[in-house]
C-alpha cells in the first residue's frame, strides 16, 4: 500500500469510528459464481474493540469532507481536521486486497456529503456494484444511505448490499433542528420508508418467482446519538419502538455521545454515556426478545433509566405485587419478566418442567442468575426468607451489595428507620 493511500485510510477509517451500527447478522449472500467471500446464514464473524464496537469489516468513509454543519460530527464543515477522499476504485482495491489478506469479511461504507446527496450515494453505489459484478464479491456489504439521495439510486443500492442504513442522528426534531439546521426529519424519514417498502416487494416477488434479486437481505437499521441533546430515555424508547413497529428496522444502535467539537450548543461532557448507552441496550433487547412494552419499562413518573440496574429489575421492583412467579405454573411470558432468567433459561423451565418440578437447583442449572432471581420466584414452597417484608429499597441493596440472609435484612431495616429517624 503506498503512502498517499495509507494516509487516507488512516483519516477515513478514524472518522468512520464514531458509527456503531456495523452489525451484519442476518446476511445471506451464498457464493454460487466461485468468488470471493461468502455471508450466508447468520453473517459473518466479529472481532470487537473494549467497548463493544465491531472491528472485523473494512469501515471507512468515502470522504469526511461535507458540505453540513452539523455541531456533534467530527466531519462537520467548519471542523479544522485534515480531509481526505477516496476513489471509487481505491475503495474497491483496498476491499478486495484486506479481504484476500485474511484482514477482513466484509464492508461497512459510509460517507460525508461531497457536493450534493445524489452525487454522493452515486459513488457509493458504484462502489458495491462494482464489487459484486466484477469482482464477484460475495461477503458482506452495508451502506450508509445518503438522506435526500433519489429514490432510485437507494433502490439500486439495495441490490448490491445485504444491509442498508439511515442514520436519524438525533432522537428528535426539535435536536435536530438546534444542532443540524441544514438537515430535516422528512429527508431521514422518507428513505426509510423506501427501504421499507422495498424489503416487502422483495419477499412478496420472491413468494411469487424463482429469480429475484436481493434486495438488502439483512434489512435496514439506524443509529441515535445519545446525550447530545436533552431528550429522556423515555422519549428515545418511545422513538425507537415506534421505528421497530413503523419501519421495520432490524437494529436501532445507540452511540454516547463523544465531544469532538467545541461548540456553546452541546453539553460539556468529560466522557461519553457508556452506562445509559448499555442500558438503552438492555431495554431494546427487552422490547424485541422479552414482550415489554415501551410504555412499561418507563413513564412520565421515571422518564430516566436507572443506572445502578438493568430495566428489567427496575421493572421488577416497581411492580412487585405481580411476584412472586410461580415457576411451575407460569405462562412463559411471565417467566421471561423475572429480574435473572434470560430468554433461553426460560425455555428450558418451560421444557424441563414437563417432566419434573422445578426447585432452587434445577434452576440454577438451567443457568438461571439465582442471585437476582430468587426475590420474584417461588418453586415447590422455596422462597427468599423474609421477601414479603422487605422494601423495593432493601431487596434493591441486598441485590447490589450480595446481602442474603435473615439477618442483613433486618440490619437494612434498621439502616432504613434510622434514616427516616434522622
Amino acid at each position: 500500500m503506498n503512502e498517499r493511500i495509507q494516509e487516507k485510510l488512516s483519516i477515513l477509517a478514524d472518522a468512520a469510528k464514531y458509527d456503531a451500527s456495523c452489525s451484519s447478522s442476518g446476511a445471506k449472500r451464498k457464493n454460487e459464481n466461485k468468488g470471493l467471500g461468502n455471508a450466508e446464514g447468520m453473517g459473518i464473524c466479529h472481532s470487537y474493540t473494549e467497548d463493544g464496537r465491531c472491528v472485523s469489516l473494512l469501515k471507512i468513509l468515502l470522504t469526511n469532507h461535507c458540505i453540513f454543519d452539523c455541531a456533534y460530527c467530527v466531519s462537520r464543515r467548519s471542523n479544522d481536521v485534515k480531509r481526505a477522499a477516496f476513489t471509487v476504485e481505491e475503495v474497491v482495491d483496498l476491499t478486495i486486497n484486506f479481504y484476500r489478506r485474511n484482514y477482513i469479511e466484509g464492508l461497512f461504507l459510509s460517507s460525508g456529503i461531497f457536493s450534493s446527496p445524489d452525487y454522493t450515494m452515486e459513488r457509493l453505489v458504484r462502489i458495491v456494484k462494482k464489487l459484486r459484478t466484477e469482482h464477484k464479491f460475495n461477503g458482506y456489504i452495508h451502506v450508509k444511505t445518503i438522506p435526500g439521495a433519489s429514490e432510485e439510486l437507494i433502490q439500486e443500492a439495495g441490490l448490491y448490499a445485504d444491509r442498508l442504513s439511515v442514520n436519524i442522528e438525533l432522537p428528535s426534531e426539535l435536536a435536530l433542528t438546534q444542532l443540524a439546521p441544514e438537515k430535516n426529519y422528512q429527508e431521514i424519514l422518507t428513505p426509510m420508508s423506501q427501504i421499507r417498502d422495498n424489503i416487502i416487494q422483495n419477499k412478496e416477488e420472491k413468494a411469487l418467482f424463482k429469480k429475484v434479486p436481493n434486495f438488502a437481505t439483512a434489512g435496514q437499521t439506524t443509529q441515535l446519538i445519545v446525550g447530545a441533546s436533552a431528550e429522556t430515555d423515555l422519549q428515545i424508547i418511545k422513538l425507537t419502538d415506534s421505528l421497530y413497529q413503523g419501519y421495520g428496522l432490524k437494529r436501532v444502535y445507540y452511540s454516547g455521545y463523544i465531544p469532538v467539537t467545541d461548540d456553546a450548543r452541546l453539553p460539556q461532557v468529560t466522557q461519553p454515556p457508556v452506562i445509559r448507552e448499555h442500558r438503552l441496550y438492555q431495554t431494546d433487547w427487552l422490547m424485541r426478545f422479552y414482550g415489554f412494552q415501551a410504555d412499561e419499562i418507563l413513564d412520565p413518573a421515571h422518564p430516566h433509566l436507572d443506572l445502578e440496574i438493568d430495566p428489567k429489575l427496575a421493572w421488577a421492583l416497581r411492580n412487585r405485587h405481580v411476584f412472586p412467579v410461580d415457576v411451575n405454573t407460569a405462562d412463559f411470558e411471565m417467566i421471561l419478566r423475572i429480574p435473572g432468567v434470560g430468554a433461553r433459561s426460560a425455555k428450558k423451565m418451560v421444557s424441563a418442567r414437563r417432566f419434573a418440578r422445578l426447585n432452587m437447583e434445577t434452576l440454577r442449572q438451567l443457568g438461571v442468575v439465582l442471585k437476582r432471581a430468587k426475590y420474584f420466584l417461588t418453586c415447590d414452597g422455596e422462597h427468599q426468607p423474609l421477601i414479603g417484608e422487605l422494601t423495593e429499597q432493601q431487596v434493591r441493596r441486598q441485590i447490589l451489595f450480595g446481602a442474603g440472609s435473615v439477618r442483613s435484612a433486618l440490619v437494612t431495616q434498621q439502616l432504613d428507620l434510622f434514616a427516616q429517624a434522622s
